[in-house]
């Protein structure tokens, strides 16, 4: 089995948001195509990762950088020891060759586009959910039913007010959440100060209603 090619394409996320430092009315994000020579129902079986919000898609890089780099390389060097599935850690190494060890935070974005995309095909050419699949391979074998999540909200919006922000902090805890992420250090100091009130308002109310 082998890739056979390897699609990336640079897309617009805009959003009216932003935090102290981005604004998001600019924002772009990559999405990448894993394609293999394994067909599945008539189709091949093709893996997709994306980069995330907030992360400026990596277009450049990736098709100039990494896809060329890995689609040189001998296909039989990118699979797992069985021969029927990738190795994504061998595919990650393939993809670091003559690469400066360090920080570089443009190119993780890009390197770790294509490594979601290529865990994605594993799991599908395994036929397994991914979850399932890693916990298999790294853990005891059973997943773990429970994740820690949080919601990231509290983004600076055109007209959104101290109520706003009270509902939008309300809503999430009423969902569930019990932390929640909010931005601040794009608004004077005063201002922040009133928003974390606001937002600490909506959260003793919210645990009032339980």
């Amino acid at each position: 089995m082998k890739i056979v090619n390897i699609l990336e394409s640079t897309r617009p996320i805009r959003s009216d948001i932003r935090n102290a430092y981005i604004d998001f009315s600019k924002m772009t994000l990559s999405v990448v195509a894993v394609v293999t020579d394994v067909i599945r129902d008539g189709r091949p079986v093709v893996g997709y990762g994306f980069n995330s919000n907030g992360r400026y898609g990596q277009g450049g890089l990736i098709r100039e950088r990494f896809v060329p780099r890995l689609l040189d390389a001998d296909p039989q060097s990118l699979v797992d020891d069985t021969g029927e599935n990738l190795d994504p850690h061998r595919i990650w190494a393939q993809l670091m060759t003559n690469e400066k060890p360090g920080g570089h935070g443009e190119r993780s974005v890009a390197v770790g586009t294509i490594d979601m995309a290529v865990w994605d095909a594993v799991a599908k050419i395994a036929d397994q959910p991914l979850f399932r699949l890693l916990a298999e391979r790294y853990g005891e074998g059973t997943p773990n039913r429970r994740v820690f999540v949080y919601a990231a909200g509290g983004y600076y919006y055109p007209g959104k007010g101290l109520d706003e922000l009270a509902h939008e902090m309300t809503g999430y805890l009423e969902r569930g959440y019990t932390v929640v992420k909010m931005k601040i250090g794009s608004a004077s100091l005063a201002e922040d100060c009133a928003r974390r009130g606001s937002a600490e308002n909506s959260r003793s109310g919210a645990a009032s209603r339980r």
